[in-house]
């Protein structure tokens, strides 16, 4: 005897309160799903699982006027006056460089690997050294 199937609960995963994420996207790098709406920054381009972004923005965060839609890797850390983390990413289509704000749902695991990169490359520190 075949056991009969309950129905599926509907489910939000897309649609939270009744309106539709039109402008999420999905992660170049890792594919994940990433939703727009992150706690800490108002114009999220990045995944917050691996950090990779599309260069998106020309001038000022979120006018998503860039031409270039090339892919930009995390390749760095900077702290801001304030003692905010910023994430430089580089273009690898154009080179160009960006800080974006990190998100309060970011890989706390990929961004403390990304601060310590520095430390882990000797040819960084001999040229510290050398520099100074």
């Amino acid at each position: 005897m075949q056991a009969k199937r309950r129905p599926q609960r509907h489910k939000d995963v897309l649609h939270s309160q009744g309106r539709h994420r039109a402008n999420d996207f999905r992660c170049v790098g890792c594919r994940l799903d990433v939703s727009v709406d992150a706690p800490g920054t108002r114009h999220r381009n990045h995944c917050p699982n691996c950090l990779t972004s599309l260069h998106v923005d020309r001038h000022v965060p979120g006018d998503r006027a860039a031409s270039c839609h090339g892919r930009m890797e995390a390749m760095g850390i900077s702290v801001r006056d304030a003692g905010e983390w910023t994430i430089i990413h580089q273009c690898l289509s154009c080179s160009e460089l960006s800080a974006n704000r990190i998100a309060g749902d970011d890989n706390a695991l990929v961004l403390a690997r990304l601060a310590l990169r520095p430390l882990r490359d000797n040819n960084i520190a001999r040229r510290m050294l050398v520099s100074l």
